[in-house]
């Protein structure tokens, strides 16, 4: 950074990593004097829920299955009337954002400690921020309360994840860490945070793709996901982050590919305006042109590469675009609404950004 002076505020957290650490829950568990949890999924992730319970036994109180995608509120008050009967005294989350989203938006109104055990590259895991969705708008907030107490990442727990979630989710993990380089509160150990996900998640995301079970991949991306969680957690996130929110909450788009189509769009939207991230990004990546190339990496990776696509209708890309300026945020370039109309119509029908930054920066660089 060209200025040192900074502000970083480390957040607590305790963190398990390696294969088959999910043995470790019952003494996760007694760290935190827990002796009625709950156990909380989605419907297709109850049967990793039933395994997390046969490791708790009698800690095991029940379970909620029915977590979902963008935390909507009535799921959660279905799931707090479960808490209340149960008289729980601790949540235990397993699977992806959707059921960690639950777990946090339970803490939230309960204060009751978590045990987090992720199985995708959402990231969400590392962070303070919640985002739900309240009459088709999603909110966001950040607060300790939901942050969890503690985080099991279980290596083989991600072998078996189908391969589309795999690469959507590492998109969304790259996202954070892409985002915190041009973040106005980063510092120097979010940058080196940043790009040590990237280089982890670049590299291995294509090794995934190509053998699903190979355990050094997997790894390496669980420890890229969980540095783009903790870049995520101490910064602000800017446009890329706002249209996701925006896109998902309102239209119910998919969270993690949302992310991989857009992710292109955002980078050519902002770089240049961010010269420092975009100098590390060409580095990263290995290529003049930044958007691009992570453009040709979500074709790699087999990957959805419009928000047609996804389900998006034409007829609201104007909506979209006036709720992303509507409410003022950090972002390096000015929130443009004919410009965000732009990126929208590009990412709707195309998957190549709209045009090359780097004819825009090079007199920056």
């Amino acid at each position: 950074m060209n200025n040192p002076t900074f502000q970083y505020d480390a957040l607590p957290a305790r963190v398990v990593f390696g294969a088959g650490t999910i043995a470790c829950l019952p003494e996760e568990a007694a760290r935190l004097r827990l002796k009625r949890v709950l156990i909380v999924s989605t419907a297709g992730q109850c049967k990793l829920a039933e395994r997390a319970g046969e490791f708790l036994g009698s800690l095991a109180v029940g379970a909620f299955a029915n977590a979902a995608m963008h935390t909507p509120s009535d799921i959660t008050e279905a799931a707090m009337a479960r808490v209340a009967d149960l008289q729980a005294d601790g949540i235990v989350a397993i699977g992806g954002g959707s059921a960690i989203g639950l777990s946090k938006a339970l803490a939230l109104r309960t204060d009751l400690p978590q045990i987090v055990i992720p199985t995708t590259y959402a990231g969400s895991e590392a962070t303070p921020i919640l985002g739900e969705t309240v009459a088709n708008e999603k909110r966001t907030l950040r607060s300790e309360r939901v942050l969890p107490e503690t985080i099991l990442y279980d290596v083989y727990l991600t072998i078996g994840l189908p391969m589309s979630v795999s690469m959507a989710s590492g998109l969304n993990a790259m996202a954070h860490a892409v985002e915190a380089l041009y973040a106005p509160d980063r510092n120097p150990l979010t940058n080196a945070m940043a790009e040590a996900a990237l280089n982890a998640l670049m590299e291995a995301l294509p090794e995934i793709h190509d053998r699903g079970n190979d355990v050094e991949a997997r790894t390496k991306a669980l420890w890229g996901a969980w540095l783009s969680g903790c870049c995520l957690g101490v910064t602000t996130m800017g446009l890329h982050h706002k249209l996701c929110h925006t896109l998902g909450g309102t239209l119910g788009l998919p969270h993690a590919e949302t992310h991989a189509v857009l992710l292109a769009h955002a980078l050519d939207y902002n770089l240049s305006f961010a010269p420092e991230a975009h100098r590390t990004l060409i580095r990263l990546c290995n290529d003049p042109d930044p958007p691009r190339a992570i453009a040709k990496i979500v074709r790699r990776l087999g990957l959805r590469k419009t928000l047609s696509e996804l389900g998006m209708p034409e007829d609201a890309i104007d909506r979209v675009a006036d709720m992303t300026v509507s409410k003022p945020y950090p972002n390096p370039r000015p929130l443009e609404l004919g410009a965000i109309r732009d990126l929208l119509v590009q990412a709707w029908g195309a998957g190549f950004p709209i045009t090359r930054t780097m004819k825009d920066t090079n007199a920056r660089l």
